[in-house]
């Protein structure tokens, strides 16, 4: 404890937001407070200050990064280490309420303080403690529900452009998805999107089971590394603790990754891959994985934008993001593309929590609207068309209109029975080659 009254006065160096400070005792006394990842308090005599984390030690040497940025802050300030890292309130009072990039309430609500405090960060759960997913999130968006389920535990990424409607994708899963819980972690967002997320969540009524961790575009880039930690902390604890199923929606892990380089080079770190820091597939799988069943609790299940600069796929985010994710949505011109949409756990429910027949309308309908893109193009190029072609034209706008657009919603069952009726509308009982059984059972009769 009287380790955090100390102040060391040795700053050698500022860059950018990092505070180099020697603390010639702390190889011969750990116990001076200064270890990775703990908090430290910057104070100059002219009255700037800042709160802190170390983020690198070099022998007696300790970089600081600052929350609040270095200006003000001159090598004549002091630095106490305050022995702790990261923590953010943790209890059932901070469902409904909006906190910032270090957890301070941003909503002007009741004051916090008394209840019980948790660290960020730390690290993921065992695989061989995980159990196998096997449950399905509900998302009543039928490219969703249909062709690329969401199940309980899964991390999924939407990889999208500037320019999207993805938060607005975003922010219908979080209202309609089946989830006890929903916690949004939005990293360098702007008023217009913050209004956005915090409008639709309490228009449509789900604001009591939501908890919002915003860092603004005008906020210090550095607390766009803490809003990750902050949201999966308190969703560990929730599914953890009272067993809930927890829905973590992250935006935009673009962000993240830059504030990540920025932050590195002004550490002086080699960089990697176009400028982005070696470690980038270990800081973005430090998140992701924190996806998880837990046996004999609830789970957390993560579901993230990533912004595509240039729509390049290969580019180190997503290039990085799709070896740790089990799958991706694509979301192009407004909608989830079928084809490269993928995931990988879809098969652990379809037809198991489904209905029967959902694996046959899933292939047949992909298989079909495969075959309408070829019509079109057959069309544009001005060849001559079959009527078999005209029906897979009029199969592949059916398709769009009914389940592509994003603004589409309804059940699961309710999407099976429109994906029937949209095969009827089109094709014969014969055309569709899917089991005799289920064709005598789910085709429309009046077709």
């Amino acid at each position: 404890m009287l380790e955090r009254l100390v102040r060391h006065h040795s700053v050698i160096s500022i860059v950018g937001n990092i505070v180099t400070v020697d603390v010639p005792r702390l190889l011969e006394r750990p116990s001076l407070g200064a270890r990775l990842g703990d908090l430290a308090f910057i104070e100059d005599a002219g009255g700037a200050e800042s709160l802190a984390q170390v983020v690198k030690m070099e022998g007696s040497r300790v970089l600081l990064q600052a929350f609040s940025g270095t200006q003000g802050i001159s090598t004549s300030a002091s630095v106490r280490f305050l022995g702790q890292p990261m923590r953010t309130a943790y209890s059932s009072n901070i469902l409904g309420r909006i906190f910032s990039g270090t957890g301070q309430p941003l909503d002007g609500g009741t004051d916090l303080k008394p209840d019980a405090r948790i660290e960020i960060g730390g690290p993921t759960v065992n695989p061989m403690k995980r159990l196998l997913a096997s449950k399905m999130i509900r998302t009543d968006i039928p490219m969703i529900d249909v062709f690329n389920c969401l199940v309980e535990s899964q991390k999924i990424p939407i990889f999208s452009v500037a320019g999207e409607p993805y938060n607005s994708l975003l922010a219908r899963i979080g209202i309609q998805a089946d989830a006890d819980i929903v916690v949004f972690a939005g990293m360098g967002l702007i008023f217009d999107d913050f209004h956005f997320f915090r409008t639709r969540f309490e228009q449509a009524g789900v604001f009591a089971r939501t908890v919002m961790y915003c860092n603004m575009a005008s906020d210090p880039i550095v607390e766009r590394l803490l809003v990750p930690d902050l949201a999966l902390a308190v969703a560990e604890r929730f599914a953890v603790e009272e067993g809930k199923r927890v829905l973590v929606l992250m935006t935009d892990m673009t962000a993240f990754a830059d504030a990540l380089k920025e932050i590195r080079i002004s550490m002086e770190h080699v960089p990697s891959n176009r400028g982005y820091p070696g470690d980038l597939y270990s800081q973005l799988a430090r998140r992701y994985e924190r996806a998880c069943d837990y046996r004999g609790a609830g789970t957390v299940t993560i579901l993230s934008v990533t912004t595509m600069p240039g729509n390049d796929v290969t580019h180190p985010i997503p290039d990085n993001t799709g070896y740790i994710t089990e799958g991706q949505f694509y979301l192009h011109d407004g909608m989830i593309d079928p084809f490269g949409s993928l995931s990988r756990l879809k098969q652990h429910v379809i037809g198991k929590v489904t209905r029967e027949d959902h694996a046959q309308i899933m292939n047949t309908m992909i298989r079909f609207y495969s075959a309408a893109t070829d019509a079109e193009q057959k069309q544009i190029m001005a060849f001559d068309l079959s009527a078999y072609d005209r029906q897979l034209l009029k199969f592949g706008r059916l398709f769009r209109s009914r389940f592509m657009d994003i603004q589409v919603s309804m059940p699961l069952e309710e999407a099976l029975d429109l994906g029937w009726r949209t095969l009827a509308d089109c094709f014969t009982a014969d055309q569709l080659l899917m089991k005799r059984e289920l064709v005598t059972r789910y085709f429309p009769a009046e077709a």
